[in-house]
């Protein structure tokens, strides 16, 4: 990327006070981009819920399916809202995204044609990672553009 190219940055945020730390961080390294996204990734009922066989048959219905998607997103953008509000970033777009984080933002920053993804991370290691997995590994490991991630320790309050 030549030192003249608009920047866009991608800004993702699971709303979490380890995440905005993090992005708070990142801020004070990074100039403010040229275009700033801000996204969040809500998780999709499984449809089996609805739909299910067995003992899992009908388990909700599809109106309180529909509730249930609507209050996530609702939620979704209650967590762009603060972040919006607690990062100083002008006017930025604002995304909420549907499924598997790793893989919905890392479409996003596709098709926005990101030059930066930001991210925190948790640090965790080996074993707790390869369980619980890890968004940021998987942008880092995947993404096609840089992606600048930021260890906040959970374990100390710094506001």
């Amino acid at each position: 990327m030549a030192v003249d190219e608009p920047i866009t940055a991608l800004f993702c945020t699971d709303g979490s006070a380890l995440s905005l730390r993090a992005l708070r961080r990142a801020r004070e390294v990074i100039r403010t981009p040229d275009r700033a996204v801000v996204a969040t990734v809500v998780e999709v009922e499984d449809p089996l819920s609805v739909s299910g066989i067995g003992h899992s048959a009908a388990v909700l219905s599809p109106i309180d399916l529909e509730q249930i998607c609507r209050n996530r997103v609702a939620e979704g953008h209650r967590i762009l809202d603060r972040t919006v509000t607690d990062l100083d970033l002008g006017d930025p777009e604002t995304v909420v995204l549907y499924g598997d984080s790793g893989t919905e933002l890392l479409r996003l920053a596709e098709s926005l044609g990101a030059s930066l993804i930001v991210a925190g991370t948790r640090g965790r290691g080996g074993w707790q990672r390869a369980v619980l997995g890890s968004v940021s590994d998987h942008l880092v490991r995947h993404a096609q553009c840089p992606v600048l991630t930021v260890h906040v320790d959970h374990h100390v309050d710094h506001g």
